[in-house]
């Protein structure tokens, strides 16, 4: 059983919904100089949550199920053969009730409600489904109820039967009751970009733009090959025929994507931005877009994957590697691949990728783009699909997390959708592999974390910019010195970009005890980039990363200009049993 240090905070659930400050650890860095005030706080005081809340199942006490001794069992009984029939007694005697709330990625608190019409004493056996039990005994008042918590830990994900029996010692009778319950943690399954939603054309919704402060359905379980029964897609969403500034939601459930106070990307008028989404997906097969701007927008989506209750493939986190720059003539031909050209990335089997790992996660960067056009990644051996990864504009610098099939003979292929010549910078942050175990928790809407525009926002943080040339480091597990956690999904954010620049986001090496104690090392500075950015902008882009040793994710501004940070808590990845 692992040792929770993480504290769990009333606020930070509720952000789920609105704007609420959370906690964590956040301390600024210029080269490794570290702001005493802030980093006296206690690492108690500065835990994130990471327990998001999971769902409940019931099952309540008249579905109870009983039974009856027979023979002399039944007539030894003083309460049984003062009862015209003896069935009818024992089903009126013993009702049990069963709640199971969801915790983590592989863990359930469960409550057990025993009642009866009379005086019992009773032995209960909660059998959870993966061969262990666990027994108590306790006596029942007519008058009274007896309630049992225990709590459980899966070894892996999947759907159990738990079911807790009540035997009355003095009579033999027994009732029984009980229920099916999923992991919180999942796992993934690619698959082949595919096109679910496109307004402009009517796929997947209506053949008309998404209106103001407008909600779109998209249909997800059981289109483009997506089974019924799925958590959450994985999305390359795009934003396009922009006309004033706003931004998109994106939820399991209608009302909260329309509550929702964080974003998945950012628009202005004109501009076509795509950014990739984790969505969980309603009991219906749903998952719902909401434009929070004030004028019409176009909003396509294409699937690239989805995870599920059941073995697929667990995620790997890395460090940010670049495994392509054209401009360097890295991982391919030097030179700007052209219009409509493409290029093979052998990627199974090196820079800590497996070989058999079914999907791969990118960081797609295009740069120097002689005109509009967009990148497209897909399976290497596969028809080139009628999907975008990333869309930009003559001379800009756009990045845009992907998650990729990989092919067959272990690559995957990228290409050049403009009419003429760009470059490409891809960077590997992880894979999907079925020999891997961690699993996926994904709130039902993800909330914020960090808001440098806020007072408070990261615990008692002030409001203030995140210099140029400078690292926030987030304690994301408090003061731990194994992580718990193996990947956060964040949706990071910048905003009030006085000049160029770019994001980076890697693991710290530090424990939070190092920070506080003034002992830490200065962390590597990385050469990859999670977003791009110029004056002016406003630029989301999804990012898995570990958090180090000590649960710990750093922000590099790796700009000349002060900018805003907005981080928002998408989902978490454990390996269940640990």
């Amino acid at each position: 059983m692992r040792n929770r240090r993480l504290v769990i905070s009333a606020a930070l659930v509720a952000a789920a919904v609105g704007l609420v400050p959370g906690t964590a650890s956040a301390v600024s860095v210029s080269g490794a100089t570290t702001s005493g005030a802030t980093a006296k706080a206690s690492g108690a005081d500065r835990d994130v949550v990471r327990k998001v809340k999971g769902r409940t199942f019931s099952s309540p006490a008249e579905r109870t199920v009983t039974t009856v001794p027979s023979g002399a069992a039944a007539k030894g009984s003083a309460r049984a053969q003062q009862a015209p029939d003896a069935a009818t007694a024992a089903d009126q005697r013993l009702r049990v009730a069963v709640n199971a709330f969801a915790e983590g990625v592989d863990s359930f608190n469960l409550e057990s409600i025993v009642s009866s019409q009379e005086y019992a004493l009773v032995d209960v056996v909660i059998a959870w489904g993966d061969g262990t039990t666990d027994t108590y005994n306790a006596s029942v008042t007519p008058r009274d109820f007896h309630l049992y918590r225990a709590k459980h830990q899966y070894a892996a994900i999947g759907s159990y039967e738990i079911k807790v029996t009540v035997k009355d010692s003095a009579t033999g009778g027994a009732a029984e009751n009980g229920l099916t319950v999923a992991t919180e943690g999942t796992e993934f399954t690619a698959h082949e970009p595919k096109r679910l939603l496109d307004t402009r054309e009517g796929i997947g919704a209506a053949r008309a733009k998404v209106g103001a402060r407008s909600t779109v359905a998209l249909k997800v379980a059981g289109a483009g090959k997506v089974p019924a029964g799925v958590r959450s897609v994985v999305l390359n969403l795009t934003v396009t025929n922009t006309t004033a500034p706003g931004h998109v939601s994106a939820a399991q459930e209608k009302g909260l994507a329309e509550n929702a106070q964080t974003s998945v990307l950012n628009y202005v008028a004109g501009q076509s931005v795509p950014n990739l989404v984790i969505v969980p997906v309603g009991e219906d097969g749903y998952v719902h877009l909401f434009n929070a701007g004030w004028a019409p927008v176009d909003l396509l989506a294409d699937v690239t994957g989805y995870f599920t209750a059941s073995k697929a493939a667990g995620y790997g986190a890395l460090a940010p590697t670049r495994i392509v720059d054209t401009r360097e003539g890295q991982g391919t031909a030097k030179g700007q691949v052209p219009g409509y050209g493409s290029f093979d990335i052998g990627i199974a089997g090196r820079e800590g990728v497996p070989a058999g790992a079914t999907a791969v996660a990118l960081n797609l960067t295009v740069t120097n783009p002689r005109s509009a056009g967009h990148l497209t990644a897909y399976p290497a051996g596969k028809t080139v699909p009628t999907t975008s990864n990333v869309n930009f504009a003559a001379g800009q610098t756009v990045a845009n997390a992907v998650i990729v099939p990989v092919g067959a003979d272990g690559k995957i292929t990228v290409r050049n959708g403009g009419w003429n010549p760009a470059d490409v910078v891809v960077d590997v942050v992880g894979y999907y592999s079925p020999q891997s175990r961690s699993a996926l928790v994904v709130p039902p809407v993800p909330f914020r974390i960090l808001d440098t525009r806020e007072n408070g926002s990261w615990n008692d943080r002030p409001a203030f910019p995140l210099a140029p040339r400078s690292m926030e480091w987030l304690g994301l597990e408090g003061d731990t010195p194994v992580a718990e956690v193996d990947a956060w999904a964040l949706n990071t954010t910048v905003t009030n970009t006085g000049g160029d620049g770019f994001l980076s986001v890697a693991p710290d090496p530090n424990l939070w005890s190092d920070y506080v104690r003034g002992k830490n090392v200065k962390p590597q500075l990385p050469v990859s980039s999670a977003l791009n950015w110029t004056a002016g902008a406003t630029v989301p882009n999804l990012v898995q990363t570990s958090g180090g040793k000590g649960g710990i994710v750093d922000f590099w501004n790796q700009g000349w200009s002060f900018v805003d940070l907005v981080v928002d808590l998408t989902g978490f990845y454990e390996t269940p049993g640990a």
